[in-house]
């Protein structure tokens, strides 16, 4: 046994001490082990010898206490025994080296040089006891959420970056910091937020990859965003929004029919969902196939009843068809389904005005404007409605109040520039249309202000300016047939009627025709709902007779409560027939008196700096 110690001793790796020499000659031996620090990428190594001694040296500590009946040991001065896992070891005279095969050292090269990633945590040196618990990250996320509300970001951003320090595996704390740096159009801080966020979560936040694309496709990264839809997709199939997004984004680039393969993806994996059944119900219309169109917004309308934006554009197709009693009802249970959204008072406001009823469009556009104060938009159409039924100065000061509020907003400057030209304000018209394109220049509203800073220029006899302006706008958007038209119109004026054909025939030439087939329906159909017959007497998509399709119009659009919307057009009706009372809805449902919303405007502030800190729970 000492000689089988002895020899294994001195075989054995030095930095293992395996044996230790007791004085006392009865006692057990006791093994005491060092553990070497090994680097990273090396492997554990074993000797022979040592995993001989270990085997061979229990074996005779169990043969020599069986050998020793009386030899009492206490638990306490036991040896562990410790297990390590079996290895290849190279057989005797040979090296770890020559053992090893050139594959295996080139991956261990390999390896050495691959960083691996481990996220930040802010946290991890902190005392378990320092560490906020988890609820505190949903009342940060809340308060964060109610300060980006109120337009406070710098605080909102502080509160996010603690959230982020604390919890870098949440993806919440990355969507909201992100969207709150687009918001100010910071747009490379929220890129590098985004950017973070998917390597903190180990690309498995489909959120964080749908925001990130958004962010993307706003700038105009259409490869890049496509890529990121698809990452968000790979992340988790069943993230609606980023098939919706990634749909509607091909849509803006022209390709229904990919758009449309996506839509249907989304609603394979993810079911019914209303933002995909609208989108699918708004290129049914914009199609012309409108019966279509209303069984998905039917459809839509199920999925979630209290959807806005659902009913809204389902009005906004029954008043393209002139449908006007039925589009009006619509707007109404869209007011009903969200009472404070600014888009339903505003699309609803500019119905009734175009519809004759000035007086009830002005105080829809009023009761938005009380209901979102810092919207521009319902006070840019309230201004434009004021200047043509009431005055300039009127007009002046809502546009001049709707710029105090969001100084970067485009549409603001053109409509107030346009409003200008006609008063005969040419100087002022020129600097409100600088000012709309020193915000952006290359965005869809520079395009329509370049063109009506070109007609302004025409019309004063600036010919040379006026084509520079036009041609300055095709650049931005190629499609706008009024611009193309225009152009054209100011060549035939001056005779050059050879050169006005030329720019039609270019228009034509380079207009991207987007070429819809109703094939797809049938097959959508298949996804949606599997009760064929019952659809495809819905859906005739054989041409039908008008009292067919109103037959159809009146089935789809009864309601749960058995109230039929009626598709008839009767635009003197003030007040649809379903009772429904805007003056008595404001009253009870938002604590809103219209007779007093006069005197609101006028002593509401211009522009709010400064509010009062809100206590958030």
């Amino acid at each position: 046994m000492q000689q089988l110690l002895s020899s294994s001793s001195s075989s054995s790796n030095p930095n293992f001490t395996l044996f230790s020499t007791s004085p006392n000659p009865n006692h057990l031996s006791k093994f005491t082990f060092k553990i070497p620090n090994l680097p990273l990428h090396s492997p554990p190594r074993c000797s022979s010898s040592t995993q001989l001694l270990d085997h061979d040296s229990s074996n005779a500590a169990v043969s020599d206490d069986r050998s020793r009946p009386n030899a009492s040991v206490p638990e306490t001065k036991r040896a562990l025994v410790v297990r390590r896992p079996a290895m290849e070891l190279p057989s005797d005279g040979e090296s770890d080296d020559e053992s090893a095969s050139p594959i295996d050292v080139g991956l261990a090269k390999f390896a050495k040089k691959i960083a691996i990633f481990e996220p930040q945590d802010g946290a991890a040196g902190l005392d378990p006891k320092e560490k906020p618990l988890k609820v505190n990250l949903d009342l940060a996320l809340y308060r964060a959420k109610i300060l980006t509300r109120n337009y406070r970001y710098a605080e909102a951003q502080q509160i996010l970056e603690k959230c982020i320090y604390y919890w870098p595996e949440d993806g919440r704390a990355y969507v909201a910091l992100g969207k709150a740096l687009s918001k100010q159009s910071k747009t490379a801080e929220a890129r590098a937020v985004y950017e973070k966020g998917c390597q903190a979560t180990q690309g498995e936040n489909p959120y964080i990859w749908q925001c990130w694309a958004v962010l993307e496709d706003k700038m105009g990264n259409t490869r890049r965003a496509r890529e990121l839809f698809d990452a968000a997709t790979v992340a988790d199939k069943k993230h609606i929004a980023a098939w919706h997004g990634w749909g509607v984004l091909e849509l803006k680039q022209g390709n229904i029919s990919k758009a449309r393969h996506l839509l249907a993806k989304g609603l394979k994996f993810c079911g019914g969902n209303e933002y995909i059944y609208q989108t699918l119900a708004r290129l049914e219309a914009k199609a012309s196939r409108y019966e279509q169109a209303r069984y998905l917004f039917r459809q839509a309308t199920k999925c979630n009843p209290k959807s806005c934006a659902s009913w809204l554009a389902w009005a906004q197709m029954e008043m393209q068809q002139e449908n006007n009693r039925a589009a009006r009802q619509l707007f109404e249970r869209s007011i009903q389904a969200s009472p404070k959204n600014r888009f339903a008072w505003h699309v609803w406001g500019l119905f009734e005005a175009k519809m004759g009823n000035v007086e009830k469009g002005r105080k829809l556009l009023k009761i938005g404007h009380a209901l979102n104060p810092r919207d521009p938009v319902l006070l840019q159409s309230l201004a434009l409605l004021e200047y043509e039924y009431s005055t300039a100065n009127l007009a002046r000061q809502l546009f001049r109040r709707a710029s105090e509020l969001d100084p970067r907003h485009q549409p603001v400057w053109t409509a107030w520039g346009w409003m200008e030209w006609k008063e005969g304000n040419i100087a002022t018209a020129r600097k409100l249309y600088q000012k709309a394109l020193s915000i952006n220049s290359t965005s869809e509203t520079a395009a329509r202000c370049l063109q009506a800073w070109g007609v302004l220029e025409q019309r004063i006899g600036n010919l040379s300016a006026a084509r520079r302006l036009f041609r300055s706008s095709l650049n931005i958007n190629s499609q706008s047939y009024v611009t193309w038209m225009t152009w054209a119109s100011l060549e035939e004026n001056q005779g050059n009627s050879v050169r006005a054909e030329e720019i039609r025939d270019l228009y034509f030439q380079q207009r991207t025709e987007v070429v819809d087939d109703a094939s797809w329906v049938m097959g959508l159909l298949d996804i949606i709902d599997p009760a064929l017959d019952r659809i495809r007497s819905v859906l005739n998509l054989d041409p039908a007779s008008q009292q067919s399709r109103l037959d159809s119009l009146r089935t789809i659009l009864e309601g749960e409560n058995g109230n039929n919307i009626d598709e008839e057009s009767d635009s003197n009706d003030m007040e649809s027939e379903s009772g429904f009372d805007v003056d008595a809805f404001c009253i009870e449902r938002l604590s809103l008196d219209p007779s007093k919303l006069q005197v609101q405007m006028e002593f509401s502030p211009p522009s709010p700096v400064k509010r009062s800190r809100e206590k958030v729970l």
